[in-house]
């Protein structure tokens, strides 16, 4: 169900935000809606500790989180998704 809200933002932001929301074809209230959804889904997710991290990005924590200089991660991302995909 929708319900309206009225906001006081300055003027220069508001005319700012109609630009972006024009030209990307999308509404103020589904920009304003879609990053109030975004920021409340990460405060659920911080307090559940549950942000999820990728077993790709999991794999870049070698030792103390250091990659060494000759590290390839083109390959590496080639090996890692020819796993993923067998």
């Amino acid at each position: 169900m929708d319900a309206k809200l009225t906001l006081k933002l300055d003027k220069s932001v508001i005319e700012k935000a109609k630009i972006y929301a024009a030209e990307h074809h999308h509404s103020l209230s589904l920009l304003v809606e879609n990053y109030l959804k975004a920021i409340t889904q990460i405060d659920k997710s911080e307090q559940k500790n549950e942000i999820e991290i990728s077993s790709f990005v999991k794999s870049f924590t070698i030792g103390k989180g250091e990659i060494s200089e000759d590290f390839d991660y083109k390959k590496e991302r080639q090996n890692y998704l020819a796993e993923k995909y067998k």
